[in-house]
């Protein structure tokens, strides 16, 4: 793949077979993630007559999607004999069952923009700003989601060994965070990009 690059209103990317393979195929993963996430939110007649969607008030158990969806509210670090925990918990329920549902129809709408945009076989991927913002959210969650399946640190070295298991997926990883950076660079610091 080559960098993204602006051409007149477009971002514009050449993506080989196997690398829009890899996109499509994480990005659709997560993708399905969200949606079993959504379908867990109860059904609720006062959310149904009033409009207002709630969502689940525990966080999810999966380690990934606790990841993609952390807690709306933490508790404080002046609470050393764990006072507030019951304070917090409460919290962070309500303010997850009122929010959620909003961000999974942001996260679920970033991956069906890249589902939408990336050529199937490879090839020229050709993004409004918009589209690709949503690359770029869908793309950083696949790095989220990755990274915490590998158990990723901020220390980790450029290169794993290569008897280290996750040196395959790892290089996976450092690519698509490539590419997120090379969309960041393109949509925000090309020369070209008009701000408005």
């Amino acid at each position: 793949m080559n960098s993204w690059r602006r051409k007149g209103d477009r971002l514009v990317a050449v993506l080989a077979q196997q690398e829009a393979a890899l996109i499509r195929g994480m990005v659709d993963q997560i993708r399905d993630m969200l949606l079993a996430r959504s379908d867990e939110a109860p059904q609720d007649e006062l959310a149904a007559l009033t409009g207002i969607r709630t969502g689940p008030s525990t966080a999810p158990e999966d380690p990934i999607m606790a990841r993609l969806l952390p807690d709306f509210h933490r508790a404080g670090l002046n609470d050393p004999d764990g006072e507030l925990d019951a304070e917090h918990a409460n919290s962070a329920a309500a303010l997850r069952s009122l929010h959620e549902p909003a961000v999974l129809e942001a996260k679920t709408a970033a991956s069906t923009v890249v589902m939408e945009t990336c050529p199937i076989d490879g090839g020229e991927a050709r993004l409004t700003n918009e589209e690709a913002e949503a690359w770029i959210a869908a793309l950083n969650d696949v790095r989220i989601a990755l990274g915490t399946a590998l158990d990723l640190t901020d220390d980790m070295p450029d290169e794993l060994d290569p008897s280290d298991p996750r040196a395959p997926h790892y290089g996976v990883y450092q690519w698509l965070t490539w590419v997120q950076d090379s969309l960041v660079n393109a949509l925000f610091f090309d020369d070209d990009h008009a701000y408005g």
